[in-house]
């Protein structure tokens, strides 16, 4: 395994790479426009989860989370990454490497779809890929899925692209409406399971 440099912005990787079915790819000046169609369509099913689905953004509201994203990836402090289809270009959902320790190379996978594209197992799809990319581009040594335990959703997720759950964390963070939940933290770890 090679040694990382210390600063992540010495790091030269792909911006995009690709599943069966998905371009998988960072953000871009002038996504906002998909992006807000694919929150709008999916809000009642995000707004239980994300924090930032409480309300239904603008589009420019869309696009300037889009420019702030591209300029997180590029500084290597968080990396949204787009799902696109590759045969029709359809936005279908967002994923990315997030809470990001370069030092340790650990970082956490989230995820959302939008809800016309629920259960066809593209989020479970782009888990394998992005974690192939963070095992090979970023020498990854630990990945990370994080979510409620109440997801049912995303805990099967993880399952289904083999993380194993390290424990539940009880009353660990606030939900969407303020309320203490438990936290299931599923993990991949090198010498384990990569």
């Amino acid at each position: 395994m090679r040694t990382l440099p210390i600063d992540p912005l010495l790091l030269d990787f792909p911006e995009s790479f690709e599943s069966e079915r998905l371009l998988i790819r960072a953000p871009l000046w002038g996504d906002g426009a998909a992006v807000n169609e694919a929150v709008r369509e999916s809000v009642e099913e995000l707004r239980p989860w994300m924090p930032w689905a409480q309300t239904v953004p603008t589009i420019e509201e869309s696009e300037l989370s889009i420019r702030r994203a591209r300029v997180h990836f590029l500084e290597r402090k968080d990396m949204r990454l787009h799902l696109v289809h590759k045969d029709t270009g359809q936005l279908i959902g967002s994923s990315g490497l997030h809470r990001m320790n370069w030092k340790s190379r650990s970082f956490e996978i989230g995820y959302w779809v939008r809800t016309s594209c629920q259960q066809q197992g593209y989020i479970t799809e782009a888990v394998h890929a992005i974690t192939h990319f963070a095992i090979r581009e970023l020498q990854a040594s630990r990945i990370e899925i994080r979510c409620d335990s109440r997801n049912t959703r995303s805990r099967r997720v993880a399952e289904r692209a083999g993380f194993t759950l390290d424990g539940i964390l009880r009353q660990d963070m606030l939900d969407v409406q303020g309320a203490l939940r438990d936290t299931m933290v599923f993990s991949k770890v090198r010498g384990v399971e990569f």
